[in-house]
């Protein structure tokens, strides 16, 4: 229970930042090119590179800190912080080939299904 409790507390945060975030860049900049949802992406990838360094390297964090700031705060900010993460991974331990597989096929993929999902909400 109390892991899904730090999951849920950092998910809450992260949510909501991630909806500030989103419509104030949109409000300054406007929303033509989507640069807040790249914004988001690009920073919550720092921010879970970073943060997963230091929490497992160098102060060695409480691991019920991953569960509040990995999983909850940086999961709901941002899932391709995730992504990116995990495609650093592989690669950094040798596996270019699974890595690069994760990385260039969760792209190709993640557009065929967002295409996908639009053309059966427009069939139906």
């Amino acid at each position: 229970m109390e892991k899904f409790l730090l999951i849920s507390a950092g998910a809450i945060l992260g949510a909501n930042t991630r909806y500030w975030l989103g419509d104030w860049v949109s409000q300054r900049w406007g929303s033509t090119f989507p640069l807040g949802t790249l914004i988001i992406n690009v920073s919550g990838s720092f921010l879970l590179g970073l943060f997963m360094t230091l929490a497992t390297e160098r102060f060695m964090l409480d691991p019920r800190w991953r569960f509040f700031v990995a999983v909850g705060f940086l999961g709901a900010y941002t899932t391709f912080s995730t992504y990116s993460y995990e495609s650093f991974n592989l690669i950094f331990k040798g596996q270019w080939l699974p890595g690069l597989i994760n990385l260039m096929g969760g792209s190709l993929l993640g557009l065929l299904f967002v295409s996908l999902g639009v053309l059966v909400g427009k069939w139906l």
